[in-house]
């Protein structure tokens, strides 16, 4: 959790906001359900202003102008320069102001030059990330819309999935299944529920963890789906005063430890000089005389153009970067970039098309079975969490085989969002006559826990364990020909049912399975064999399972001859994974939490690491590793997360940025 320096009493700021009743805090603080209009909206712009906390806005020309000034480099001729006015012009008869005129000039020269060179280059970088600027779903005049964050303001209803970065200080007032990550705040590594009414009491709360009802700028949605109202926005938010409290930084990289230590070696190598050389040439000059040379000396050796040459390439580097479609959010990243000898990637997207295509559509036996197909497709169409390419590859079949028309059959009754530890999602739906019907759609082993049935040509029938051995050994056989596998399943005998959550996801009927298709790109191959040329080892870390990843790999050519899986990495030593990691190239069926245990272990090991995401369960390696890349396609939080971003997810337009750096 951030180390700050006063409390920030959360029970003041929030404990009424978040435990009274939906209905009494709408009415209490005079909201609107159904969103802000246009005029209101600029309104309250002009009145609380832009919804960004100081500490990130653009820094102004003076802030550039007196770090510049007073770098360390400069702070030590300044202090030369007075003793010089106390040697040279105060005591002499006649005052000399040639060396105190010769070293201002140095500073004068040092400070502008290097004061253009790092203003330049940051006006260069911000106008980078507005390229990249993150956009919250907002409703207002009655429409949902997306707008940049930083025109986000008190009373706008925000809509948000998964996936989504929580824009402002937001209370809850609709939620389903909404789990939230709040380990940038908190340090907790599991996601918090959050609801639209709250269990506490106003004197049971002590900290931001206990609020069950707000979520905080900065955190994101790991799962689940809900609309809340703005309640705080810019500085006046929990990450806002965070941020003017806070004693402790983003650790520093490699490269930024050392330019401090070669700068700080020279300092003191200045200040041991002075002394010793004045000690040694005073016995044979005059005292003012031998304390001049001493203090030339030191300005001799003083690197004043150091920080200048640093900023300058930088700057330059991040300009030629962009023409190579990189786009560099922080200039500190480069040097990392280009010394990177481990880049992480993770399958989907970049050593494949991304472009998913439903393939087939079998029942519990292999065979094909159109049902499959239209139960598949109305678990798709209804939800309204974060689609992915499944969801889309499944539409675009289902409207192909002409299955879109029954829709108009079914309406919508309650979703059970996907999230990453169940990795499932449910929708419920009902027809004409008013039948419910639940259908699942997810990782075959997870399926697979919540059946007790299996349906084959509309005869349902017990799951033995022969049919359930005999549905993996298929599924296994189309992960080998290079298909992702997902099981679809079903439950009726749920009309009396008026309330589901994960605990409806049981006794539930197998109907069969879709498989997809996600070919390897034709750049992927050569883009591998150069990175290895230019002495970067590639190593997949992927949430796939196995099967599928070793035929994407072999026909990339990244050896495959042992995949380890994230269920192996929990039962060993950091020191046994590293030894594994000098070996294994490829990891399969990786949580995001093992995934940045990777990314930190081959840091330990002495490796400058990239990694290479653009989803939700990506952040934390992002974070972690010493250059975060992420592309313009990825989600909020992926983007954010990210030093480096590509306007193309393809390996070759990685490579070409490293080689420009």
């Amino acid at each position: 959790m951030p180390n700050i320096k006063e409390e920030i009493n959360i029970q003041e700021i929030y404990g009424k906001q978040c435990t009274l009743p939906k209905e009494t805090f709408i009415k209490d603080f005079n909201f609107n359900t159904n969103g802000l209009l246009s005029k209101e909206a600029d309104e309250r712009l002009n009145k609380y202003g832009k919804n960004e906390i100081s500490q990130s806005k653009p820094k102004r020309w003076y802030n550039y102008f007196f770090a510049s000034l007073f770098s360390p480099f400069n702070s030590i001729l300044l202090g030369i320069t007075l003793v010089l006015l106390y040697t040279d012009v105060i005591i002499p008869e006649t005052p000399s102001y040639a060396n105190i005129i010769v070293i201002l000039v140095l500073v004068l020269a040092s400070t502008l030059l290097e004061f253009f060179e790092e203003f330049r280059s940051n006006r260069a970088a911000e106008k980078l990330k507005e390229l990249v600027a993150t956009t919250s779903n907002v409703i207002r005049d009655g429409k949902e819309f997306k707008i940049p964050m930083k025109d986000i303001t008190i009373g706008d209803v925000i809509v948000l999935s998964s996936g989504s970065m929580i824009p402002a200080d937001l209370r809850i007032i609709e939620s389903k299944d909404l789990y939230v990550g709040q380990s940038s705040l908190t340090g907790e590594s599991e996601a918090v529920k959050k609801s639209n009414n709250s269990e506490l009491k106003l004197e049971d709360i002590n900290s931001i963890t206990d609020l069950d009802t707000i979520c905080f700028m900065g955190s994101n949605v790991i799962s689940g789906t809900a609309k809340g109202i703005v309640i705080k926005v810019a500085d006046d938010t929990y990450l806002g005063k965070i941020a003017h409290t806070l004693t402790t930084g983003k650790p520093q990289t490699s490269f930024q430890k050392g330019v401090q230590s070669i700068s700080k070696l020279l300092i003191k190598f200045m200040i041991v000089m002075i002394p010793l050389v004045f000690v040694l040439t005073a016995w044979k000059h005059e005292t003012l005389t031998a304390f001049t040379f001493a203090v030339a000396i030191a300005i001799g050796i003083t690197p004043l153009l150091l920080p200048v040459i640093l900023s300058s390439s930088l700057s330059k580097g991040a300009v030629r970067m962009s023409k190579k479609k990189t786009i560099v959010k922080s200039l500190d990243s480069i040097q990392s970039f280009g010394a990177m000898n481990i880049l992480c990637t993770d399958k989907t997207g970049t050593l494949t098309e991304d472009k998913i295509v439903l393939e087939k559509y079998l029942d519990i036996n292999g065979d094909e079975d159109i049902r499959v197909l239209k139960h598949a497709f109305i678990n798709s169409y209804f939800q309204t969490g974060l689609k992915g390419n499944i969801d889309e590859a499944v539409i675009a079949r289902g409207i192909e085989n002409q299955v879109d028309v029954i829709t108009s059959k079914y309406r919508k009754v309650d979703e059970i969002p996907f999230d990453f530890s169940r990795r499932r999602l449910s929708v419920i739906v009902s027809d004409d006559t008013g039948k419910k019907q639940m259908i699942t759609k997810g990782a075959v082993e997870e399926i697979l826990s919540i059946c007790t049935f299996v349906d084959y040509k509309g005869e349902v029938s017990t799951l033995t364990k022969e049919i359930k051995d005999n549905i993996k050994k298929i599924s296994t056989n189309l992960n080998k020909d290079g298909l992702r596998v997902v099981a679809v399943c079903q439950k009726n005998n749920i009309n009396d049912v008026t309330s589901f959550d994960v605990n409806s996801e049981k006794n539930m009927v197998l109907i069969g399975f879709i498989g997809f298709l996600d070919p390897p790109k034709e750049s992927a191959k050569i883009a591998i064999d150069r990175l290895n040329n230019s002495g970067i080892r590639v190593i997949v870390l992927t949430g796939d399972n196995a099967e599928v990843t070793r035929c994407i790999c072999n026909k990339v050519n990244l050896k495959s001859e042992k995949i380890v899986l994230g269920s192996s990495l929990d039962k060993l030593s950091d020191q046994a994974v590293i030894r594994i990691l000098k070996k294994v190239n490829i990891f399969a069926k990786l949580s995001p939490i093992q995934k940045a245990r990777i990314i930190r272990l081959l840091k330990e090991d002495g490796n400058i690491v990239g990694f290479m995401g653009d989803g939700i369960n990506d952040s934390p390696s992002l974070i972690n590793s010493d250059v975060g890349i992420s592309v313009d396609t990825a989600v909020d939080i992926a983007k954010e997360s990210a030093d480096i971003i590509l306007l193309e997810k393809d390996l070759n337009v990685l490579l070409d940025g490293v080689t420009e750096r």
